[in-house]
């Protein structure tokens, strides 16, 4: 099987405009999302999917490939799709360009989902879940079948609707779900090809159109996730982290 890595970077953005360049420990951030990216066994290539000529030039800079993309893309998911849909490759894994501290092992035990399962169409990742991100409607829940299959996604405290999670004495009806995605090349057209769908619009989470479109989303359970970066502040707060480290 042949994986290829793509790292959505656009300038553009509400709450950090030009995120992707901002410097962590002196480097830009999406410098960091490479260098750990790049240390995968399984991917054959690793590309930044950008929209703007700086950020191209960060990422050739760190020896990796550039391919320029629209600005009025919809989505991240939409961006990975036109860098990649003249490649060949069975596997693409999006990673995100905001988790400065992503590692290669990560990356390729997600990878790996698919050399087990080739009949997979998405993989994704989860970790156990506290009762604070149960509560938060900002953190993404998913409730999974005995093979760690996706049954649904929502940013409500499911599967808790008529008894609490202290009521029923376990928390683990659902796990906290982690924005890393890998998808067969055929899936991804799929996936891009659907327009939005009721669910997906409802709770503004589009892996909800792959379970629209009977996909097979394998749970890959992992004991924390990637610190990510969504404001200046929480760049703060990581380079506070890794100082100490």
């Amino acid at each position: 099987m042949k994986f290829i890595g793509v790292i959505p970077a656009r300038y553009a953005s509400t709450r950090f405009p030009g995120k992707p360049l901002a410097k962590l420990l002196g480097k830009p951030m999406l410098q960091w999302v490479i260098e750990g990216t790049t240390k995968s066994k399984l991917l054959s290539e690793v590309i930044v999917a950008t929209d703007h000529d700086e950020i191209s030039a960060v990422a050739k800079a760190a020896g990796v490939r550039v391919v320029m993309t629209a600005s009025d893309l919809p989505s991240g998911t939409d961006r990975i799709f036109a860098a990649t849909k003249d490649l060949e490759c069975d596997v693409i894994v999006n990673i995100q360009g905001d988790e400065p501290l992503v590692t290669g092992d990560l990356i390729d035990s997600l990878s790996a989902l698919f050399i087990a399962d080739p009949s997979l169409d998405m993989g994704t990742l989860a970790h156990p879940i506290s009762q604070a991100e149960l509560d938060s409607k900002n953190s993404v829940k998913v409730v999974v079948n005995r093979q760690d299959e996706a049954l649904y996604f929502s940013r409500y405290p499911i599967p808790y609707s008529r008894a609490s999670a202290p009521a029923v004495g376990d928390i683990e009806g659902c796990l906290k779900h982690i924005g890393m995605y890998a998808y067969k090349k055929s899936f991804l057209k799929k996936f891009c090809d659907q327009q939005p769908v009721v669910i997906e619009v409802g709770e503004s989470l589009e892996q909800l159109r792959a379970l629209y479109l009977g996909a097979k989303i394998k749970i890959l359970r992992v004991q924390e996730a990637a610190q990510g970066v969504d404001t200046p502040e929480d760049l703060a707060k990581l380079e506070k982290i890794m100082r100490g480290k």
